[in-house]
């Protein structure tokens, strides 16, 4: 009975954030949005988002981290109409197996649903391309109407180099993930290094889906709701987090590898408390360096 309590306390508080009047509209003062905007990320930091309060609390906060403020159906619906892109084959490929073994998610976003909008990503920036010197998008493996705004406003603000051919962006978070290892555990670095293990072996999937590779779904969106918050360049410093909680048992192995080819379940709280420690710890440089890789090219 106290933890209901407590999670309707805490969906109460969020509601009273995002009940406040336009929080999301162009004519609201910006400096006003901000200080919603700081409010809900210490909420996210330090209470979780109450999903189970509150089902619609997530979509809501994650429409405003993401600053979508409009969902014109014309514009998706128009994209829609199309059909399939240039890459369909390809999309069909892998949407039959997103969180195949999940249940719930299953139960909620059928297949089509998940080609819908993929197509209609790619339509978008097929569009976009022809119209401004922008980054290009097409699908690659791994990627309703506000569903459709908030994933392309993520892509092409948030991480749009995790998302290019040469997936540039996810190359660059694991050699900063071994820069930032080297500095926050030197022995765990020099010991990995010792077995020939790099972050490209172990880390690759973990850094290129924003740990949504290792289950449950409940701790993947717990954990997305910091990043959103926060930024997603701290998904480098969560995947160092789970190593550390493993830090024993892969420095007793002999065969390291095998322990990090799929880390343990994802606990979304131990893992954001220490991802927030290790920020600390990092030069002021690394850290800049740190929060552009997923969306700066260097010149």
């Amino acid at each position: 009975m106290g933890e209901t309590a407590d999670l309707a306390a805490t969906a109460h508080a969020f509601n009273k954030i995002l009940s406040q009047p336009k929080i999301s509209s162009k004519t609201r003062i910006s400096e006003d949005v901000e200080e919603s905007v700081k409010k809900l990320r210490r909420l996210i930091l330090i209470e979780g988002v109450p999903s189970k309060a509150d089902p619609t609390l997530r979509h809501r906060i994650w429409k405003i981290l993401l600053r979508v403020n409009e969902v014109p159906a014309n514009t998706f619906l128009e994209y829609v109409a199309r059909g399939p892109c240039e890459v369909r084959e390809k999309i069909r490929n892998d949407t039959f197996r997103t969180l195949a073994t999940d249940r719930g998610f299953k139960e909620r976003v059928r297949e089509d649903m998940l080609v819908r909008l993929l197509d209609a990503f790619v339509w978008r920036n097929h569009d976009r391309q022809e119209s401004s010197q922008q980054l290009g998008f097409t699908y690659v493996q791994g990627m309703n109407l506000e569903a459709f705004f908030c994933f392309a406003k993520f892509i092409e603000e948030s991480c749009p180099l995790y998302v290019q051919p040469t997936l540039e962006g996810v190359h660059r978070g694991l050699r900063l993930l071994d820069r930032c290892l080297k500095i926050v555990d030197p022995e765990l670095f020099d010991y990995l290094r010792s077995k020939n293990l790099s972050a490209e072996l172990y880390a690759f999937p973990s850094v290129l889906t924003l740990c949504a590779c290792t289950p449950p779904l409940d701790q993947v969106l717990q954990l997305w709701d910091f990043l959103l918050a926060f930024g997603v360049h701290l998904n480098v410093l969560c995947v160092i987090a789970q190593l550390l909680l493993i830090r024993d048992d892969v420095m007793t192995s002999s065969s390291p590898m095998r322990l990090l080819r799929t880390f343990p379940p994802l606990e979304a709280l131990p893992v954001i408390g220490i991802a927030v420690t290790l920020v600390r710890d990092l030069p002021a440089e690394l850290y800049d360096e740190l929060v552009r890789h997923p969306y700066e090219y260097r010149t």
